[in-house]
């Protein structure tokens, strides 16, 4: 019954994603006032999910048919620019970040109902 626990691995995939997204608000933060800053983002995490559920797994490094870690890939924003060449939207970033916490809150409820379903399953509270 409980040999494929895909919903842990989904909870910690979710959390390190919006781990990754918050770093990356926080450095376009800092390069606020950068000339010629590109702001970057992360694609939603369906869509970096989806790619990762097609395909072989592997389980470390040395395995030659999968990846061990999938690399997500980093966007340019290209929305309004400033004079300076500068992308970056203080707004925006902010959205993200709120964004970003709110994904991390979902992740860790995940993991804690699931972890509360396999407790009761077993009878222990």
């Amino acid at each position: 019954m409980f040999q494929n626990l895909d919903v842990f691995r989904t909870a910690m995939a979710m959390a390190k994603h919006a781990g990754h997204k918050q770093a990356i608000s926080a450095q376009n933060i800092a390069n606020a006032d950068t000339p010629g800053y590109r702001a970057k983002q992360l694609p939603e995490f369906q869509e970096t999910l989806r790619g990762s559920l097609i395909g072989q797994r592997a389980t470390r490094a040395g395995h030659l048919n999968g990846q061990a870690e999938r690399s997500v890939e980093v966007r340019e924003r290209r929305d309004a620019m400033d004079p300076n060449g500068n992308t970056v939207s203080l707004e925006l970033e902010m959205l993200e970040a709120v964004d970003a916490k709110r994904e991390h809150d979902r992740a860790l409820a995940i993991y804690r109902n699931s972890l509360s379903v396999i407790r009761a399953s077993l009878g222990r509270s």
